[in-house]
């Protein structure tokens, strides 16, 4: 097979990873394009929710490289280490319910519950969705606990909506990996512009509500959020725009080079002052915060409660609106198809 070369399409690294698996493996990780099992998405644990595809954690070494070559060519550095990270503080998890176990700060119960959630850096599953090619349209998911990776591509162009991350913990209390914080510029970024804000601009920015349990958007939910909350960044000075736009690419700097850059105009040529920003909650880490950052293009959805509501486990996402699972990129397909 050779060395995979730089910059090559994700059509291309994809290819190679499906040409290291065998028979029974390609059985189990390549889907019809048009299977409506494409579109069903999940960020929760793999224990109560199954996925398609094939396990990362039963492939080969070879594989494993392969597919590691798809990331980089999906993603930037930024979200290639923020994704095998996520599947890392799996592993990690798993360590702190076992430790709290061994100190008495859990019972069997407890411990045998969160066990049989599946948490696992190997527990992460692969799924193709027609024949990967440089005309044609087809798509990849990459998806466990926390972690929803949902690609369409066609030719050089790419949709990776909804793309979905979360941590737990949000940052590591204790123990040999403490102080890790896989998702540490979603938080503070978020944290630096809301108390940016004069107490006027906060009066318009911060909703009176609890903090959502989730966000509003998860793949359980239909409820959709269409209605734009808080403050417009019309109502911003220059400092706090450049905030916000610093929140806006920390989540779309997370793909490849040009779909970052190709991203982020799109959403500066719609208009930096239609795009809304809200928050919920606490302006300090370690409590239940929230926020949503809306515009024409894009939605933002972070929400940090956890289950102590201790502020430390984060859910979030990035759509882009009316794209989900390349709904724009296929309209587009099907119209010059006809031609």
């Amino acid at each position: 097979m050779g060395q995979a070369q730089p910059g090559l399409l994700p059509s291309e690294t994809t290819s190679r990873f499906l040409a290291t698996l065998n028979a029974g493996e390609l059985a189990k990780t390549t889907y019809a394009f048009d299977d409506s099992l494409r579109l069903k998405w999940t960020n929760l644990p793999v224990g109560l929710v199954p996925r398609p595809g094939i396990q990362y954690g039963s492939l080969s070494d070879k594989s494993r490289m392969a597919f590691h070559r798809v990331l980089s060519s999906l993603l930037s550095s930024q979200g290639y280490l923020k994704t095998t990270s996520i599947m890392q503080l799996d592993d990690i998890l798993n360590t702190l319910y076992q430790q709290a176990f061994d100190k008495g700060e859990i019972n069997e119960k407890m411990l045998k519950q969160m066990q049989n959630l599946q948490w696992a850096h190997g527990n992460y599953f692969i799924s193709v969705w027609g024949k990967p090619s440089a005309q044609e349209p087809w798509g990849l998911n990459f998806g466990g606990h926390h972690m929803a990776l949902n690609v369409t591509c066609r030719g050089d162009q790419v949709v990776m909506s909804p793309y979905f991350v979360g941590t737990d913990p949000s940052e590591v209390k204790s123990a040999k990996y403490a102080g890790l914080r896989v998702l540490s510029k979603e938080e503070d970024y978020g944290f630096m512009l809301v108390n940016s804000l004069s107490e006027k601009q906060k009066t318009v920015a911060v909703l009176k509500q609890a903090v959502p349990k989730d966000i509003i958007t998860t793949p359980q939910s239909n409820q959709r959020i269409t209605d734009y909350y808080g403050i417009p960044a019309a109502r911003l000075d220059e400092a706090q725009q450049t905030l916000l736009k610093l929140v806006i690419q920390e989540y779309v700097h997370n793909f490849e080079h040009q779909k970052a850059h190709q991203f982020f105009d799109k959403i500066m040529q719609s208009g930096i002052d239609k795009i809304h920003f809200a928050w919920v909650g606490s302006f300090e880490h370690d409590k239940p915060h929230y926020y949503i950052i809306n515009g024409p293009d894009f939605l933002i959805e972070y929400d940090n409660v956890g289950f102590q509501n201790d502020g430390n486990h984060i859910h979030a996402i990035l759509r882009e609106k009316g794209n989900d699972f390349g709904a724009d990129l296929l309209k587009q397909h099907y119209l010059e198809s006809k031609h």
